[in-house]
């Protein structure tokens, strides 16, 4: 089942593209968080989707927001991928794909390709937006920001 708006958001903790232990707990309460999940560093789509997120990152900042991207790609990938687009955010490795089912991020192509939603949570913990798009990856950041603004 999808988590939706109103929702709470799961208690995870996955590694970074520094292989350093991200506590989604060490920022609900204190942050607005927006988690996007993509498919995979380095397609097309998703370049575009991360390098749009760089793009508008302090304004992201200015509405007292963490920002995340999960994908089942390795620590390393995360690495590469982040240092080949000067990414700013933390991309969080989810290689077993245990946080992806704790959202309920639904696949597209029969589950053959994961699923691209992002979600935005308020400093309560509560999903205040979820925006599901495999085809419009821009949309993702400004379904986003739309939100942040209203919180």
């Amino acid at each position: 089942m999808s988590l939706q708006k109103g929702d709470k958001c799961p208690i995870f903790q996955l590694k970074n593209q520094f292989d350093q232990i991200v506590d989604i707990t060490d920022y609900l309460g204190k942050k607005n968080i927006v988690i996007f999940f993509y498919p995979k560093d380095e397609t097309p789509g998703c370049t575009k989707e991360a390098c749009a997120f760089r793009d508008d990152f302090e304004e992201f900042l200015q509405y007292d927001c963490a920002l995340f991207g999960i994908s089942s790609d390795s620590v390393q990938k995360h690495l590469s991928f982040s240092q080949n687009h000067n990414l700013p955010y933390s991309l969080l490795a989810d290689e077993n794909k245990t946080v992806r089912k704790l959202f309920g991020v639904p696949g597209n192509l029969f589950g053959l390709i994961p699923g691209r939603v992002t979600y935005i949570i308020n400093k309560n913990g509560i999903i205040e937006e979820v925006f599901n798009s495999q085809t419009n990856p821009i949309g993702h950041i400004n379904s986003a920001l739309q939100t942040l603004k209203g919180i």
